[in-house]
C-alpha cells in the first residue's frame, strides 16, 4: 500500500475536481460537437466553412497552448472588450457632454478562475473532436428513414429526437467512449494554471513530503480506476443502443 502521509484526503479533494471539471468539459464539447457536425453537413455555406475552421484549427494546435491562450489571453480579451462597451454607452448616453462624468455600466474587470477555464478550454477542444465523430455518425444513419419520417409529416425536431439521434448514437458511441477517456486524462493539464486537481494536490503533497513518486503513482491508480469505470458504462451503453436499434 502507498504511504501518503496523511495526504489522503487532499487527494479525494483534488480527484472530485478532476471529475467535476471532465464531466462539465463533457457536457460542453458534445453540445460543441453536434452544433459543428449540423452545421457541417449544412447547405449554409458560412455554417459549413465556420465549422470547418474551427475543427481544424482546433485539432492543428497543442492542448497546453491551447490552455494558455484561453486562460491569459481570453481573460485579456474579455476585459479589453468590456472597457471598449463601457466607452461606446459612455459616450451615447452621454451625448457628447464633456461634463459627463465614467459610469461603469458593465463590470470594469472579470478575473476568469482556473476552474472555468479549464472547463471552457478542455469543453472547446474537444468539441472539435465530437464534431467529427457526430457528423460520420449523422452521414452512417440510413437516409430513407430520415425521408420516410419528413414524408409521414414529422417537423425537423421530432425527427431528430426520434430517428436520427437513436440511430446516430450507435455509430458515435465508440468514437464518443474513446474521446471521452482521453478528455479525462487531458484534465490532468489544468494544473498548470492553478486549478487544485488531483495532480496539483499530488504535486504539492510531493514537494512537502519529497515523495514524488508515491504521490503520481497515486494519480496514476486514481486515473486507471477512472478509466475502468468509464470503460464498464461504456460497454453497457452499447448494449442498450444496439439492443434500441436492432
Amino acid at each position: 500500500m502507498l504511504d501518503l502521509k496523511g495526504y489522503e484526503g487532499a487527494l479525494m479533494e483534488g480527484a472530485a475536481v478532476t471529475i467535476q471539471v471532465a464531466l462539465l468539459s463533457l457536457l460542453l464539447a458534445v453540445t460543441l460537437g453536434l452544433l459543428g457536425a449540423l452545421a457541417k453537413l449544412s447547405s449554409f455555406k458560412p455554417a459549413r466553412w465556420l465549422a470547418t475552421g474551427y475543427t481544424t484549427v482546433i485539432r492543428g494546435i497543442p492542448d497546453l497552448v491551447l490552455m494558455m491562450l484561453i486562460f491569459f489571453g481570453g481573460q485579456v480579451l474579455l476585459n479589453n472588450s468590456l472597457y471598449s462597451l463601457n466607452q461606446k454607452l459612455n459616450d451615447w448616453l452621454g451625448g457628447g457632454d464633456p461634463a459627463h462624468e465614467w459610469v461603469s455600466y458593465l463590470p470594469d474587470y472579470v478575473e476568469i478562475s482556473p476552474f472555468m477555464a479549464g472547463i471552457v478550454t478542455i469543453g472547446f477542444i474537444f468539441g472539435a473532436y465530437m464534431t467529427e465523430t457526430f457528423r460520420g455518425a449523422i452521414l452512417a444513419v440510413d437516409k430513407g428513414e430520415l425521408e420516410a419520417a419528413r414524408a409521414y409529416g414529422m417537423r425537423s425536431t421530432l425527427v431528430f429526437r426520434r430517428i436520427l439521434f437513436p440511430q446516430m448514437m450507435r455509430h458515435a458511441l465508440p468514437g464518443l467512449g474513446n474521446n471521452w477517456l482521453v478528455l479525462l486524462k487531458t484534465t490532468a493539464l489544468v494544473s498548470i494554471i492553478g486549478l487544485d486537481d488531483m495532480v496539483r494536490k499530488a504535486s504539492l503533497a510531493a514537494g512537502a513530503t519529497q515523495l514524488p513518486f508515491t504521490f503520481y503513482m497515486a494519480v496514476a491508480v486514481i486515473f486507471l480506476l477512472f478509466t475502468t469505470l468509464s470503460t464498464s458504462m461504456l460497454k453497457w451503453a452499447e448494449r442498450h443502443y444496439a439492443i434500441q436499434t436492432r
